[in-house]
């Protein structure tokens, strides 16, 4: 079973009984190479009697540092908890990156953070972590610091799939491409979104496929490649599937990108309901049809389509 993941907002709230196996890092979609570190940091902390943490950055220091700030995360925070909590993670640091934080150079960092607020015993890190001011400081710079402030050093090496080193910005590009099973046999989940249902323009409801339209809760959450995908839906404990457009709905004259989900068995009024949306396959790009009657059709061959691929899931 679980432990319940305590969630501290900054560094200096944090609080242990005794010293902590700490790991660093965005781990942004908390992917399958994050996994292997993170079930490491468990491990090594029970085995040692410690209590495990992961230290983390919000908002995404690319953000800060480079002011990416149309920077697209696989994972909002409340998405990471729920997968860190399921890996047995004792503690959460959120740490507000900003400018001024990332001014420190690497022993402020070090000496003040990891080990004088987080009481690092043994730091786990992955084959490229860097730190300090310009991320200078590397594995090496840290084994000596292991040295000086008593704490041991673990690195882990790059995890392999299909040959190909797991990266979140690899998932985000193929996100990005569509490539959605790609995505989703790195993370080793289905890639969601979380939102709400809005009102839409009722087109789908007009031509005999109703849609749910989600919100997303999160401006930052990465939205896949526009086209149709096979989905599943989350619901008020309902698993549902169904039909999924990202798009602008070119053929009825949209400019607007919705998120419009037609489900293969029900009908529900949705309307302010959370909703979970996970995606399982690509189906097709968006096309600008000649009309309603040629979108019609499509919508009906990619209902086909979605329920031959359904039999792998059901």
């Amino acid at each position: 079973m679980a432990s319940k993941l305590i969630v501290h907002q900054g560094a200096e709230r944090f609080s242990a009984s005794k010293g902590t196996v700490i790991t660093i890092g965005t781990f942004d979609g908390v992917h399958l190479g994050h996994k292997t570190i993170l079930r490491r940091v468990v491990e090594s902390a029970k085995a040692l009697g410690l209590e495990s943490v992961l230290l983390t950055f919000f908002p995404h220091p690319r953000m800060v540092v480079q002011q990416q700030t149309d920077l697209k995360l696989l994972n909002t925070l409340e998405e990471k908890k729920d997968h860190l909590t399921s890996i047995g993670l004792d503690h959460l640091v959120v740490q507000p990156f900003t400018a001024a934080f990332s001014r420190l150079t690497a022993v402020e960092y070090v000496r003040d953070i990891l080990v004088h607020q987080l009481g690092a015993k043994k730091i786990i890190i992955g084959y490229d972590h860097r730190f300090g001011r310009n991320r200078t400081a590397h594995i090496e710079d840290l084994i000596a610091f292991g040295k000086l402030y008593d704490f041991a050093v673990e690195e882990i090496s790059a995890q392999e799939l299909n040959t190909v080193a797991i990266s979140s910005t690899k998932i985000r590009k193929a996100l990005e491409a569509g490539s959605i099973e790609m995505a989703n046999s790195y993370l080793d989940y289905t890639y969601r979104l979380n939102g709400h249902v809005v009102r839409g323009k009722s087109i789908g409801r007009s031509i005999g496929y109703p849609t749910a339209n989600l919100n997303v809760d999160q401006s930052y959450k990465l939205i896949p490649k526009e086209g149709v995908y096979l989905t599943q839906t989350k619901i008020n404990n309902q698993i549902l599937f169904g039909l999924t457009n990202i798009g602008t709905n070119p053929t009825v004259g949209g400019d607007k990108q919705t998120i419009e989900t037609f489900f293969l068995e029900v009908t529900l009024d949705l309307y302010d309901a959370p909703l979970q949306l996970s995606f399982l396959e690509r189906i097709r790009d968006q096309k600008h049809f000649s009309g309603i009657d040629a979108l019609k059709a499509a919508i009906e061959n990619d209902v086909l389509e979605a329920k031959r691929l359904l039999s792998k899931y059901v």
